[in-house]
């Protein structure tokens, strides 16, 4: 029996970030380089004294704009982003669920790390109050794969329904899976993408105690700054992106409009260090490899890549590394940035985010920015699209996501054409 070798296609977009509670403001809002990184206000960080005081919070976000207040009280924050967004994401693609097609439309939704923020308040009620005052929606509110499920009760989605944990690549990975799911003729229609919300007392604390996050609490808005020499940490941001991923033949036949293309995946392990990527960039350069010769695609045909970009002295230089080695010369002619120096790092939430912002990049004709940048590093020396918005006709792109332990995850992206 012959395996299907569907193309894959991108029909709808949602995301609810820093910069924005949908698609067009958030794109908006990165197009011209304005910061969504301020002082914390989910938490009191003068009560709790954290090191860091500032993030990128999704603001302005009433969960009952878009959810029942009922649904929405047995959520944790991450899930109602996911629901938000998987929302947007749906009506853009002018998609609905009936009875038709709900058993053949899947999820794959990536988290990080799940509902901390609900999982710290329960604590504090615990250890204050004693356990028969622990909420029975716990577990419920905190696992990571109830953004997935979530959007199932949702929506109606009866099909596959996936969550995946790697760290700061779930969400690349979760819809690299969901396109080789469609391209082998499992699923006509994904939803796929992140989601992610742990600006809380822990959160903040955990990343402090790495010595990973920036400390400029002087200046919030200049603190995410990647590849340039004076960046000291990245900045935790929150928020989700969601794409609706179907078989060119499907969108087609239903008459939707095509925003993009996924022509290919690529995964590794470091098998290094739990938070260190591997020193050669070795990890990210087989990812990048993968990703091309799944894409079927040259090193010169890459147009533009969105990194991971985090804004740490170590992984900017990593992954400038391993991307020459794969590059060579070609290398300094790509367009790079990290739109993390906008939205912070969104860990399960940042690569989908990133994935959505190369469809969009090629559909619009504009590379966002790395703003922040001031000062050059030796190590860091490729073409990065700073401070200002570049015009640009993109046909082929390149996502780069590297997360704790060792994962590493890379989507390639190509202009929709018919042929």
């Amino acid at each position: 029996m012959e395996i299907p070798n569907n193309r894959v296609v991108v029909t709808g977009i949602g995301i609810i970030c820093p910069l924005g509670l949908d698609t067009p403001t958030s794109w908006e809002n990165l197009t011209t380089g304005k910061s969504g990184i301020d002082n914390i206000t989910l938490f009191d960080t003068v009560a709790i004294n954290t090191k860091t005081k500032f993030a990128g919070e999704v603001k302005g976000f009433e969960p009952t704009n878009y959810i029942d207040r009922k649904n929405a009280r047995r959520m944790d924050r991450f899930s109602q982003f996911a629901v938000v967004a998987a929302k947007e994401a749906m009506a853009n693609a002018n998609l609905v669920i009936n009875g038709d097609n709900s058993n053949n439309t899947g999820i794959f939704i990536g988290s990080g790390i799940g509902g901390l923020t609900t999982l710290y308040d329960q604590t504090r009620i615990l250890v204050e109050k004693g356990p028969d005052r622990v909420s029975p929606f716990l577990v419920p509110m905190m696992i990571s794969d109830m953004a997935a499920a979530q959007i199932s009760i949702m929506l109606g989605i009866k099909g596959p329904n996936l969550c995946i944990t790697t760290a700061c690549s779930s969400g690349s990975d979760a819809i690299g899976a969901a396109y080789e799911f469609i391209k082998r003729g499992n699923a006509p229609v994904m939803l796929a993408g992140g989601a992610e919300a742990i600006i809380n007392p822990v959160g903040i604390s955990a990343f402090n105690a790495l010595n990973a996050l920036s400390t400029r609490n002087d200046s919030p808005k200049t603190a995410s700054r990647p590849f340039d020499a004076t960046r000291d940490g990245f900045v935790i941001g929150e928020g989700s992106a969601v794409m609706v991923l179907e078989s060119l033949e499907h969108a087609i036949r239903r008459g939707a409009k095509i925003l993009g293309e996924i022509i290919g995946y690529g995964a590794s392990g470091d098998a290094f260090h739990i938070t260190e990527p591997a020193e050669d960039g070795s990890g990210a350069v087989r990812a990048m490899q993968t990703a091309l010769a799944n894409a079927g695609v040259k090193t010169t045909d890459i147009q533009y890549i969105n990194a991971h970009g985090t804004s740490t002295q170590l992984n900017d230089k990593v992954e400038t590394m391993a991307i020459k080695k794969i590059f060579g010369d070609y290398a300094y002619k790509i367009p790079v940035s990290s739109t993390k120096s906008m939205t912070g790092h969104m860990i399960g939430a940042g690569a989908a985010v990133e994935a959505a912002v190369c469809i969009l990049t090629m559909f619009n004709g504009v590379i966002p920015p790395t703003i922040n940048y001031t000062t050059p590093d030796p190590n860091c020396d490729l073409d990065y699209v700073t401070n200002m918005a570049r015009q640009a006709s993109v046909n082929v792109a390149m996502s780069n996501s590297f997360g704790f332990g060792g994962h590493n995850s890379v989507l390639v992206f190509r202009k929709y054409t018919e042929a």
